[in-house]
């Protein structure tokens, strides 16, 4: 039995002070008033020094274990190393569920990644897997994320699905002039970035992929179908306009991931889509694609959830910096990390927030005198993870 005491809680309503919480075996038993902890004397007491007692963060929208198996595009290094190695970094930032994002693509025009070559994505589908059998820091998770180009892939994703390896799926389209990458410039600029190539070659490239053959309305529906079937939610990516909306509402779609505009979002939002944007597009001031900035829809109430998308430190500074920097109501901010996503991927029965009869995931955060957030305590399933002593000496 554990109690953490001495800090605010964030509970689904409200940040509580004067209570403790008391933890047995996996699950979160009672929460108590701070004075009632002498009642319960063989518990271990964690102080939080004054701190939030948070639920673990969800981050359901990370392609972080990318890099990490691949750090060169001439490196490969062995999944089962990768996954235990990522999941020690996930959870000093205090991701205690990674939705893994990996990209089923057709071609990658940007750069050479062999992470997402056919046989390599298969590869990590089943490290992944593999670790809900054995011993692990954090629950993983897959996120499939399906270029709708990838039309020789679809049963391979199918299967997946069916043999449940699969705990969320998103249908991506990254041509030029669209989505993303609506501003052919920024694609230009992008595509430079990665490859030394000339004008006339990014020409030759955008011409191709925008005279690519698509996976069919049908076909996508009919995947989306098996998937909704297995209750696996399905995401959109991207959304330019509401035509695309309306549509992808069709697919049984429930989550809006990065709607590139601000008009775009509130309507997703008036939709009832989950919307998500990124935590780094706080940290960087805006969108790295020139899209919505995080942080003026936040201000205009039309994002639910923020994802780390490729840098996991993010989710635990953007929470402060939105409160801190913009005036965001920091319960609200918490749960853009802990509820919301569990709420959209279906886990909230379980995980998400600090809740009698849920699963014990739960974060001690305490901050520097100049406002940095360190994360003291992490628990996942009621299990002490990892604890953490910052020092003047």
């Amino acid at each position: 039995m554990y109690i953490i005491h001495n800090g605010k809680i964030i509970t689904e309503e409200a940040i509580l002070d004067g209570y403790a919480v008391v933890i047995e075996g996996e699950t979160i038993q009672e929460i108590i008033p701070q004075k009632d902890i002498v009642h319960f004397g063989d518990a271990q007491l964690i102080d939080a020094r004054g701190g939030y007692i948070s639920p673990g963060f969800i981050d359901i929208h990370s392609d972080y274990i990318e890099t990490i198996a691949s750090p060169r595009p001439t490196s490969m290094m062995d999944f089962n190393i990768s996954l235990r190695e990522a999941e020690k970094i996930l959870i000093s930032h205090g991701i205690t569920t990674m939705f893994h994002s990996l990209s089923f693509y057709r071609e990658d025009v940007f750069t050479h990644k062999p992470m997402r070559n056919p046989q390599n994505i298969q590869r990590m589908v089943d490290a992944i897997d593999a670790t809900h059998h054995e011993l692990h820091l954090i629950r993983h998770r897959l996120h499939a994320r399906f270029e709708i180009d990838n039309i020789d892939e679809v049963d391979r994703l199918v299967k997946n699905i069916e043999d449940d390896k699969v705990h969320l799926l998103s249908f991506m389209d990254h041509t030029p002039g669209q989505g993303q990458y609506r501003n052919l410039e920024v694609y230009r600029e992008t595509l430079k970035g990665y490859r030394n190539i000339s004008d006339d070659a990014v020409n030759v490239i955008i011409a191709e992929r925008q005279s690519t053959e698509f996976l069919t309305i049908e076909k996508i529906k009919e995947v989306a179908d098996i998937a909704l079937a297995k209750g696996i939610a399905i995401a959109s990516h991207d959304d330019d306009n509401m035509k695309k909306l309306d549509l992808v509402k069709t697919f049984g779609t429930t989550i809006s991931e990065f709607p590139i505009t601000l008009d775009v979002a509130l309507k997703a939002k008036e939709l009832g889509l989950y919307t998500i944007a990124g935590a780094p597009n706080v940290l960087l001031g805006g969108s790295h694609s020139g899209n919505l900035s995080a942080a003026e829809a936040i201000g205009h109430d039309c994002v639910d959830i923020l994802c780390s998308d490729y840098y996991p430190a993010a989710l635990l500074h953007a929470i402060f910096d939105l409160h801190d920097k913009h005036g965001n109501d920091l319960h609200k901010m918490f749960m853009m990390v802990t509820l919301n996503p569990a709420k959209a991927v279906r886990m909230d029965d379980e995980l998400g927030s600090i809740k009698v009869g849920k699963k014990a995931d739960i974060l001690v955060i305490e901050r520097m005198d100049d406002g940095y957030p360190m994360l003291t305590a992490t628990m996942v399933n009621g299990a002490l993870i990892t604890t953490t002593n910052y020092r003047t000496k």
